[in-house]
C-alpha cells in the first residue's frame, strides 16, 4: 500500500478566464485543470503562463485559417463557424480546446523533465525520463491530430523506412 498525496488546486475564483484573441474562445483555467488532470502542484503561477503560451501556440497556427473565415466568409468568432453541435458547442471550439490542451501538456510535461526530484538508483531516472519523452511525443500528436480536425484535413502520419 503506498499513499500518494495531491496538492488541492487553487479555488476556481481565484484563477479568472483568460482572455484570447476576440476570435478565438478564452479559456477557464479550472476547466482547464479539470480537462488535463491538473492538481495543485500546478500553481497558478505556473499555469497561467503556460496557459497563455499554448494558446499562443495554437493561434498563430490557426492564423491562416482565422484570417480565411473571417475575411472570405464573415464569421465574427470560431464558435460562428458552420460545424456539428456536440453538448451544446461548436465542435470547432471543442476543437480548439483540445489541441490547447495538448499543447499544454506536452509543454508541461517537458519542464518537468528537468525536476531535481527524479528517482536515482536502478536505473529510474532514464526509465522516468524516457516515460516523459512518450507523454510529450503523445501530447503533441494529440495537438496535431486537434489541429488537423479544426482545418478538415486528414491526419497523417509519415515515417521514414
Amino acid at each position: 500500500m503506498s499513499f500518494v498525496a495531491t496538492a488541492r488546486p487553487p479555488v476556481a475564483a481565484a484563477e479568472p478566464p483568460v482572455s484570447n484573441d476576440p476570435w478565438f474562445p478564452e479559456m477557464e483555467p479550472a476547466a482547464v485543470r479539470d480537462a488535463c488532470r491538473l492538481d495543485g502542484t500546478i500553481t497558478t503561477a505556473r499555469l497561467l503562463p503556460a496557459l497563455k503560451a499554448a494558446m499562443l501556440s495554437v493561434n498563430a497556427e490557426l492564423e491562416q485559417y482565422r484570417l480565411e473565415q473571417q475575411s472570405r466568409w464573415g464569421y465574427d468568432v470560431l464558435a460562428d463557424v458552420p460545424a456539428p453541435m456536440v453538448g451544446g458547442e461548436s465542435a470547432q471550439v471543442l476543437r480548439y480546446r483540445r489541441a490547447v490542451h495538448a499543447c499544454l501538456q506536452a509543454d508541461l510535461a517537458e519542464v518537468y523533465r528537468n525536476l531535481d526530484t527524479l528517482p536515482a538508483g536502478a536505473g529510474k531516472e532514464g526509465r522516468v525520463l524516457e516515460a516523459l519523452a512518450v507523454q510529450v511525443d503523445e501530447h503533441r500528436q494529440k495537438q496535431r491530430w486537434a489541429i488537423s480536425d479544426l482545418l478538415g484535413i486528414r491526419r497523417s502520419t509519415v515515417e521514414l523506412i
